[in-house]
């Protein structure tokens, strides 16, 4: 089945009106969308961008009473509508750029892998060479020298540190600290006397003497 395009022109006041102020915008859409349902014989719908914007441009409350409609209907039943002279929008499948990212990147890797190979091989031929440059009789000479030099100086046997046993038993011996315990003073603290309470003093009284005859 080929798809189907059609314009409409859609009358929307008779429906929002039905609805409070505040609320009018939502019932525009839901007329647009039944009427399309209606005339184009199918449940799954779309409305585009910029009919979108349109219904919405004056706010909630005041949505414009006819809109100018594109309609398309795919082999599959998707309709989608869109305002009449806004901007078509071109959509690419994901398929498709996975196709053309490999078909670029292909050629380039094959060619980089042979510049890079061919870079190698120059930088190794010119240390090569470099390595290779002959060498003067005169440094071959010196060479022959600095090692039978290097050869005498290890055969020579290595010279013994004269140590005398008693610096072997100071060098072995750690140096012990000597610690002086001071004397502990303990004070001790007598608990101190209360003074006593004076007892009252009692008074003995003597006897009266009898008189004598």
């Amino acid at each position: 089945m080929a798809t189907v395009e059609r314009t409409y022109n859609i009358p929307l006041r008779k429906e929002f009106q039905k609805a409070p102020k505040y609320r009018r915008a939502k019932k525009a859409i839901a007329a647009l969308k039944s009427f399309l349902a209606k005339h184009m014989k199918s449940d799954d719908i779309k409305i585009g961008k910029y009919l979108n914007l349109k219904i919405w441009e004056r706010g909630i409350k005041n949505p414009p009473h006819h809109v100018k409609v594109n309609v398309t209907k795919d082999d599959e039943g998707n309709v989608t509508a869109e305002l009449i002279g806004a901007p078509v929008q071109k959509v690419e499948k994901k398929g498709d750029k996975k196709k053309d990212k490999k078909e670029e990147k292909k050629p380039e890797t094959k060619e980089e892998k042979t510049e890079t190979k061919d870079i190698k091989k120059e930088e190794k031929t010119e240390t090569k060479k470099e390595d290779k440059k002959p060498e003067t009789e005169e440094e071959k000479k010196e060479e022959k020298t600095e090692t039978k030099e290097a050869k005498s100086e290890d055969k020579k046997p290595a010279e013994k540190k004269d140590t005398t046993p008693t610096e072997k038993k100071a060098e072995e011996k750690p140096a012990v600290k000597t610690e002086v315990k001071k004397p502990v003073i303990k004070t001790e603290t007598k608990p101190e006397k209360k003074p006593e309470a004076k007892k009252p003093a009692v008074k003995t009284e003597k006897p009266a003497q009898k008189p004598t005859k």
